[in-house]
């Protein structure tokens, strides 16, 4: 437990240092191209293979070629965009995945290095698109994101029976996503009601869009899951210690924050200015 705490802490301050402290957006930069990196080497290991054995230099390449993209990916908004569309059609496939697991799961195949590809760099450049408009706006979707799964995991482990995806988590229950969704519509109100000035009607639209970013969170969640089951992996790194790899970190926030970020893009094309 001690070691989980220290590496909380830890990342805490390195992640609120580069979104508040640096003057610079170099750091917060880097520090997506490396999660990206990091996150790529993580995918791989979880990708159909003939051997039970990763080759690490075919690993790190991946991960290398994720970084890059990401890299490119924050350079070029145009290209950003792109990815966030490809990333959250392929999230609206993953729930037939996830529903239909393990009775379906042809989508365990090659195609899967493909949509890491796309699912890392689009979560990656999401954020920092949202830090680049506000740092606060990001903070406010880690605190939706952490407080959903923060309320989902003490309401399930209290009140917890029938069970959300038995076959792909079996510790997720209904009852913990409701609790989930309660405890996040107390931070959507509070920053409401505190910080936004809007209309009735833009009230409406941004609530529908915190709604929608707390499910997907849950998705994201499920579907690296899912993964980790299929390839018989129980975390997705050990880079992080106590806590895992940086995918087990950050699933929740691959769906999350494309969604995010591209919901608050179309807010802004309709002139709802957050």
């Amino acid at each position: 437990m001690l070691e989980r705490i220290i590496t909380a802490l830890v990342l805490v301050a390195v992640v609120l240092s580069c979104m508040f402290a640096a003057q610079s957006h170099y750091p917060m930069y880097m520090l997506m191209i490396i999660a990206a990196g990091v996150a790529g080497y993580e995918w791989f290991k979880l990708m159909p293979r003939k051997s039970k054995n990763v080759i690490k230099p075919f690993a790190w390449g991946y991960g290398l070629v994720t970084a890059v993209l990401s890299a490119l990916a924050l350079q070029y908004s145009d290209f950003a965009l792109l990815l966030w569309i490809a990333s959250i059609f392929t999230w609206i496939l993953s729930v037939y995945w996830v529903k239909s697991y393990p009775d379906y799961d042809s989508w365990y195949n090659n195609s899967l290095k493909f949509i890491g590809l796309i699912l890392v760099s689009a979560a990656v450049t999401a954020i920092f698109a949202v830090w680049q408009s506000s740092p606060w706006w990001l903070m406010y979707l880690f605190l939706l994101v952490w407080g959903a799964d923060s309320g989902a995991y003490f309401v399930g482990r209290k009140l917890g029976k029938k069970k959300l995806a038995p076959d792909v988590s079996p510790n997720k229950s209904v009852e913990g996503l409701y609790g989930g969704i309660a405890t996040a519509m107390v931070i959507v109100i509070a920053v409401e009601v505190l910080y936004l000035d809007l209309s009735l009607a833009e009230h409406v639209l941004f609530l529908i869009l915190s709604v929608i970013t707390v499910f997907s969170s849950v998705l994201g969640d499920l579907f690296e899951s899912m993964i980790k089951r299929r390839a018989g992996i129980k975390d997705s790194g050990r880079i992080l210690p106590g806590h895992g790899g940086v995918l087990d970190r950050i699933d929740s926030l691959l769906a999350a924050a494309p969604i995010f970020a591209a919901g608050v893009y179309v807010l802004k094309l309709i002139g709802v200015d957050l």
